[in-house]
């Protein structure tokens, strides 16, 4: 299956972050078809969460070549979707009386060590998601949550100290 393509002006930044926001996204999908009630509400605010978080950075990185303002503002919503997701999947494990992993849980590790793939995809994954058990499943997704919103928050801090001085194409029409 090809990757789709997300335009450069965001940089390596916005296509790592856009690559996670691919695996979340699927994987929540995955999860929802495997842990939760078809006709849960949560099932389908869970999955719209996850694309919502991911078609904002592709919009936020197309919009970048004329104005950084909005690219700005679609990666703040990305980050505040990925935050809501974040938290539905800890409200899942407590109402399930399930525990969350540590930061610095072994399984929390593995996780973070499959980032060092550089063309990695939902596939990587999907080992842990798919027969894991819901426990199990659910901490892997917040791990890959986790690491999104560490590189949205990377990209947003890029993105508003190259904004402040530069501001986009709009915003340096306007200056003229």
């Amino acid at each position: 299956m090809d990757k789709p393509l997300i335009p450069a002006h965001g940089g390596y930044r916005s296509l790592a972050a856009f690559q996670m926001s691919e695996i979340v996204y699927d994987a929540t999908v995955a999860y929802g078809n495997l842990a939760i009630d078809a006709r849960s509400r949560t099932k389908d605010q869970m999955v719209q969460a996850a694309r919502s978080g991911r078609q904002n950075i592709a919009e936020g990185s197309q919009a970048s070549g004329t104005t950084k303002k909005t690219e700005l503002k679609l990666v703040n919503v990305a980050r505040a979707s990925f935050e809501e997701l974040l938290l539905d999947y800890e409200d899942d494990l407590r109402q399930h009386g399930l525990r969350q992993w540590a930061k610095e849980a072994p399984k929390v590790i593995r996780s973070r060590s499959l980032t060092s793939i550089e063309d990695r995809s939902y596939e990587t994954y999907r080992n842990c998601v798919d027969k894991k058990g819901r426990e199990n499943t659910a901490n892997t997704v917040l791990c890959l949550i986790h690491q999104t919103n560490y590189l949205l928050d990377r990209l947003r801090q890029r993105l508003d100290r190259d904004f402040r001085p530069e501001g986009g194409f709009t915003e340096r029409r306007y200056r003229e």
